[in-house]
Formats: C-alpha cells, sequence, structure tokens
C-alpha cells in the first residue's frame, strides 16, 4: 500500500522529499508569484479565489453580501466585514477586485504595533544619512550638495498600502485592512479623517515644496510616482475593505463612515462551489462526508472553511488508507477555533 507520510520519524535520512506532491492550490506561492506582471490581474487571486474559480463565477453570493458591497461602491465609503475567521473576509476583496479587473490588491495586515503612519508612508531618514556620509567619505569636493543630490529625499519614502491607494488614478484600487480588531485602540480613530477626505500629506516633502514641488517617490508596489506639493490626494476613493473578526467594538464614527456587513458561515452551496473552485468536482465529490460533517457541526461551533480545505487535499492524498487513518487525519485538521486547550 502507498504510504502517504514524507517524515516518518525513524531518526535516518532518506530522500523521502522528493515525493512531496505539489502544494495545495491555496498555498502555491510559487505559481501565484509567475504570473506576476503578465496581466493586470493580481496574480495570488488563483490562490485565493480557487484555481478553478470559473466553475464559481456563475453562482451568485448571498444578496446581503451583494448589496453591501455595491453600497460602498455607490457611497464611496468603506466596506466593514465582520465574521468567525475563514467565512471568506479577506476573499471577499480579492473577489471584488477580480471581478471588477481592477488590478492587484494593496493589502494591509494589521497588528497590535501597527500605526496609520505604516499604512501612508515611511520616510526612511537613517538611510538617506548613511548613503550621504557615504558620498562625503569618497572625497566629494561639493560636501553637503553633492551628497542631498546623489540621494535625492523620494528614494527614501515609501507610501504604504493605503498611501498607494489614495494616489490619483481614474480607476480606484482595492485595498484589504485585514483584521483591524487586532490593532491598538488609537488606530480606528486615526483612521477617520484620512477616510473621510481621502488625502494626507507628507512633511518632508511639503517644507521641500518651494524648491522641489514635484519628488519621486516608491508606491508599495514598488513603482515610482510623482508627489506635487508633498501632498496625495485621491480623485476615485479606493475599495477599502476592512476585516474583523468581532474581538472588539470600534467607535461610532468609524462605524458611521462605514457600510458594514456581517458575513455567516458559508451554506451547503457556497461551500461546495469553494471547494471545486480549488479541487474540482471530483474532488468535491471524494469529500461528500467531510464536507456533511462541516455543516453539521455542533451550533456555535466555530470551524473555518481552510480547515475543511485542507483536510478535504490531505484524505485525498491517501485515498487507499483505512477509515481509521482518513478520520485521524480529518479530526486533527479540523478541531474547532473555539475549543479550549
Amino acid at each position: 500500500m502507498n504510504d502517504w507520510r514524507i517524515y516518518r520519524g525513524v531518526g535516518q535520512p532518506h530522500d523521502g522529499m522528493r515525493r512531496l506532491p505539489a502544494p495545495p492550490p491555496w498555498r502555491d506561492f510559487a505559481a501565484s508569484r509567475d504570473g506576476a506582471g503578465s496581466g493586470p490581474e493580481d496574480p495570488s487571486s488563483a490562490r485565493r479565489l480557487g484555481v478553478r474559480r470559473r466553475l464559481v463565477e456563475n453562482y451568485a453570493p448571498r444578496p446581503a453580501e451583494v448589496d453591501a458591497v455595491n453600497a460602498a461602491l455607490y457611497l464611496r465609503r468603506p466596506l466593514l466585514v465582520t465574521g468567525n475567521p475563514g467565512t471568506g473576509k479577506s476573499t471577499l476583496a480579492y473577489a471584488i477586485a477580480h471581478e471588477l479587473g481592477l488590478g492587484k490588491v494593496l493589502r494591509w495586515p494589521i497588528v497590535s504595533r501597527t500605526t496609520l503612519q505604516d499604512g501612508l508612508y515611511r520616510y526612511d531618514a537613517i538611510a538617506r544619512l548613511q548613503d550621504v556620509q557615504l558620498e562625503r567619505a569618497r572625497g566629494d569636493d561639493q560636501g553637503d550638495d553633492r551628497g542631498a543630490a546623489a540621494s535625492g529625499i523620494g528614494s527614501y519614502i515609501r507610501l504604504g498600502p493605503l498611501g498607494t491607494a489614495l494616489l490619483p488614478a481614474d480607476e480606484p484600487r482595492v485595498l484589504l485592512i485585514d483584521e483591524l480588531d487586532k490593532s491598538d485602540l488609537d488606530l480606528p480613530n486615526d483612521l477617520l479623517n484620512t477616510l473621510e477626505e481621502g488625502e494626507f500629506s507628507i512633511p518632508e516633502l511639503e517644507r521641500l515644496a518651494d524648491r522641489e514641488p514635484v519628488v519621486e517617490v516608491l508606491t508599495h508596489d514598488g513603482d515610482r510616482v510623482a508627489v506635487h506639493g508633498g501632498r496625495i490626494a485621491c480623485t476615485a476613493f479606493p475599495v477599502i475593505v476592512l476585516t474583523s473578526n468581532g474581538e472588539r467594538d470600534f467607535p461610532a464614527p468609524l462605524l458611521r463612515r462605514c457600510v458594514q456587513l456581517e458575513l455567516d458561515p458559508p451554506g451547503e452551496e457556497q461551500l461546495t462551489a469553494m471547494v471545486e473552485a480549488h479541487l474540482g468536482a471530483d474532488g468535491a465529490a471524494a469529500g461528500a462526508d467531510l464536507i456533511r460533517r462541516f455543516l453539521e457541526r455542533e451550533p456555535g461551533e466555530v470551524l473555518a472553511a481552510d480547515q475543511l480545505l485542507n483536510a478535504l487535499f490531505l484524505t485525498q492524498h491517501d485515498p487507499h488508507a483505512q477509515g481509521l487513518t482518513r478520520e485521524r487525519i480529518a479530526e486533527m485538521l479540523m478541531q474547532p477555533l473555539d475549543r479550549t486547550r
């Protein structure tokens, strides 16, 4: 019988890695990066939406989701999506960008130390000083001026995801502000003015505006863009998707600036379409018992859809395994996220 295990715990080196199959489509980073630069579509769309996502394009999501997205589009307001882990909150941003042809999604993952400055831009003053000192050390006759010219300030300013999304453009960018509830208490309030006005300033460039009215800086994508007068103001408000696992409440001023959507766990039709998008119809049929088990979990028990995908993928790589082994794998991968350890 074919043994699916690569690592065996035998304590002796072997060439088992040669038998490691291709990764699950949603974890195939090489394929998504190979697609970078091949067109306007986000190269990670296939990984996030499914390599067979065309099978899902005929599937209509729940009306509340469609209505909320369209309300945010019409009103030029952020969409605040709340739900349990694995309900597709982040994926919604990629689905919007894919369907509307809005290019690569700008992603801003939030942690407890994240500040508004991280999202807008970063100025690396230390690197600029080091480069100027290096020019001086090379014996430059013109001293400071020559060093400053060789290291123009624009080379040391990089826009963050939010700053890049607010650049003037004919069409909006999609910005995913992921897990805003992980932030400290100040960030939701700090975002208010920027989300309301759609613009921000770069003081380091404003101070030079009389001498250098136009400065090229780096974007979050790595491109160079001209900034006029040290200010950036959007002409098309970005499609902003803020996600939250519901671990905290947000201030009323932020809530009133957002279209709110509570995302329920996927139902049978959505779940089957999701599995088919990643594993095909045969994969969904072979894992029908695990899909049913996922849907029939205890009320209030928190399971994420990617846990189901992981279990389906791994159990199907051991098709000849005994039922006990298959059950053990599924049990390991589909543990409730709210279970106390």
